[in-house]
């Protein structure tokens, strides 16, 4: 068993793809060095990070592949799942050597693998869109803060850069410690070191003046909205899950609004 190491980026990934051919490693797993804690039975390999050699796999697949299904390479990639990388290798492996008739073969494990995976990713990906809730600092941007199973961040940023062209906002993903950020005109991924009493968990020491009061006009919307009698929970968290409800306004205790008076 041949081991190749990758940065974990979609570009190492296809980097790992060529050395696999270039090579010839004919029984190779790609793993992403973060996540590999040695093997006894195996030899590693360090992908080599260049341009020229991922640009060269993608183009190979745009050949043979329709767009629907390299975007779905992608966004499976995206799903960071621990067998992504192996069901990544043998679905390109496939197409390479049939020329890319095998879009529709389900009955291969790996084309079945991409294909529902990608539909995850893409219905997280809408759910992000839905449930991101954004706050005001005293700097006047306005960030937000979620926390997906996926990582949704690369495909969410033309929605948001669309959505709110005239305001500089940021996007940040909890738990893979990482933003986007938006300045008005472009889209840039950041990282950030939180100053004392203030993180990704409580930004409140930073908020502009009237966004508790906002946030609690919000919830009292949702609350009065609601129609008791109606009440489904099983399909209300079959809609909105539970595991997002940590980053909704409407789901924390409801605060009375008291807005500052302008001098």
């Amino acid at each position: 068993m041949q081991t190749v190491l990758y940065d974990g980026s979609w570009d190492g990934f296809l980097c790992a793809v060529f050395d696999v051919y270039e090579y010839k490693f004919t029984d190779a797993q790609i793993v992403p060095e973060h996540r590999f804690n040695g093997n006894l039975f195996a030899t590693v390999h360090h992908a080599r990070m260049e341009q020229a050699h991922s640009q060269r796999v993608w183009k190979g697949l745009e050949r043979i592949l329709s767009v629907e299904a390299t975007t779905a390479l992608y966004r499976a990639f995206l799903s960071e799942e621990a067998e992504s990388e192996d069901h990544l290798l043998a679905y390109i492996r496939y197409a390479f050597a049939s020329g890319g008739n095998m879009e529709d073969d389900l009955g291969h494990a790996s084309v079945l693998y991409v294909v529902q995976t990608a539909r995850r990713v893409w219905r997280e990906k809408h759910r992000m869109e839905a449930f991101v809730r954004f706050q005001e600092t005293a700097d006047g941007m306005y960030c937000a803060f979620i926390e997906p199973d996926h990582d949704v961040l690369p495909i969410i940023s033309p929605h948001f850069e669309a959505r709110y062209a005239d305001q500089r906002w940021m996007i940040y993903d909890t738990r893979r410690k990482y933003g986007i950020y938006y300045d008005g005109s472009t889209v840039a991924e950041v990282d950030i070191s939180f100053e004392d009493k203030i993180d990704e968990h409580n930004i409140a020491p930073a908020h502009a003046p009237n966004e508790a009061a906002y946030q609690a006009l919000w919830q009292q919307y949702f609350k009065s909205v609601n129609i008791a009698a109606r009440k489904n929970t099983k399909l209300h968290v079959q809609h909105m899950p539970r595991r997002y409800w940590k980053n909704l306004p409407e789901k924390q205790p409801t605060v009375a609004p008291a807005f500052t008076k302008k001098k």
